[in-house]
């Protein structure tokens, strides 16, 4: 049989296939060779009973992410809210780029629109060329538009702790699925109502993974690739990045850059080319020899 791991927890594995769901252990040769399944992983299993079941194989991956530790991702929903928090621009820009180099379809979602006015943020980035929705989960507005990307699809959703997206999967579903939080006054930040990583089936089709709370992805500091990426992550510099003057370009300050040049002519917006730049910085003596060292520590 086939299927997907919809939750880990505890050394137990349940997978959904033909919308049913299985309690399943990994074969012992998954513990040997350190190879571990991940929600979201296409696996083939056979029963032991009408319940039961043991995992022979993890097909292969699309993709895989080290936080969350999930897997076959397509798309990933990256949440802000109106305040507490704010929206922050290089941790959206970060995120945006660690999921176009895993292969995931960035989307942006700006929740508790009954609270302000997003305009200028949904600006930035539709002009990036990013699908981006305004919603709330506390009047229900755009969730429909939401429900729509999220069919036949594997979706996760992130951002900083308290922007609402455990509300925002609770309205998709309909029911009270997740367990939400009140905001921390003092740091702005949810409580960590989610405690494992799971995926719902929804009834129009597709899976959504919720995850515990943690304020953005990450990329591997010592992924040299990324780094040489780096500017092909940044979608909306694509026009552009094989136009400068010189082989090379860092498009950081160099004179002829057609990147800058399409930031003074609001070709590209300058908050994109700042998160862009501070990347840069954080990369920028990564060197290809070092990959190696470190990853051996």
């Amino acid at each position: 049989m086939t299927g997907i791991i919809i939750k880990a927890l505890s050394g137990f594995y349940y997978v959904e296939s033909d919308g049913k769901t299985y309690e399943c252990k990994a074969r012992g040769s998954f513990r040997k060779s350190g190879f571990s399944p991940l929600v979201g992983d296409k696996v083939e299993f056979e029963l032991n009973d009408e319940k039961h079941g043991v995992i022979n194989t993890v097909l292969d991956r699309k993709n895989m992410l080290i936080r969350p530790n999930v897997a076959n991702i397509d798309k990933l929903f990256i949440v802000s809210s109106f305040t507490t928090p704010a929206p922050n621009a290089f941790i959206i820009d970060k995120i945006t780029a660690i999921a176009v180099y895993n292969n995931i379809e960035p989307i942006i979602v700006f929740n508790k629109c009954d609270m302000g006015d997003f305009e200028n943020w949904v600006k930035i980035y539709k002009n990036a060329g990013f699908r981006t929705y305004v919603v709330s989960a506390e009047t229900g507005e755009g969730i429909d538009c939401l429900r729509a990307e999220l069919k036949d699809c594997v979706s996760t959703f992130t951002g900083n702790s308290g922007v609402g997206k455990s509300s925002i999967l609770n309205r998709l579903f309909g029911e009270n699925v997740i367990a939400t939080g009140e905001v921390s006054q003092t740091l702005g930040r949810g409580r960590h109502t989610t405690r494992h990583i799971e995926a719902y089936k929804l009834l129009s089709g597709g899976f959504v993974v919720d995850t515990p709370g943690f304020s953005s992805l990450e990329y591997d500091e010592t992924d040299y690739a990324f780094k040489e990426q780096l500017p092909q992550l940044f979608t909306d510099f694509s026009d552009y990045i094989y136009n400068c003057r010189f082989t090379g370009c860092s498009h950081t300050k160099e004179s002829g850059c057609a990147v800058i040049d399409a930031v003074k002519n609001g070709e590209i917006e300058e908050t994109r080319h700042r998160s862009y730049l501070q990347l840069y910085e954080e990369l920028k003596n990564l060197k290809p020899w070092e990959t190696v060292k470190r990853k051996k520590r």
